[in-house]
């Protein structure tokens, strides 16, 4: 039985603290975006508790991991 927690972008934004409707979604992807081999919690635009929540969240492959990588790669588009 699967009993992890699936979140959606909706809900990684919240945990952020950042507008979490899918239009503010849509406009924070349309202003930001990742480059090269730059690492999602490495982009200057991330608070430091937003950069350490992204990180931990890849380190301990949480149940966080999946949307997280949704998001960096919707950054490289």
């Amino acid at each position: 039985m699967d009993t992890s927690t699936h979140h959606n972008l909706n809900d990684l934004f919240a945990q952020l603290g950042l507008a979490s409707e899918d239009a503010a979604i849509d406009e924070f992807l349309a202003r930001h975006h990742l480059s090269g081999d730059e690492k999602l919690a490495r982009a200057p635009f991330w608070s430091d508790n937003q950069r350490r929540f992204l990180e931990q969240a890849i380190e301990d492959d949480s149940d966080w991991c999946e949307v997280v990588d949704e998001l960096d790669t919707l950054l490289r588009h």
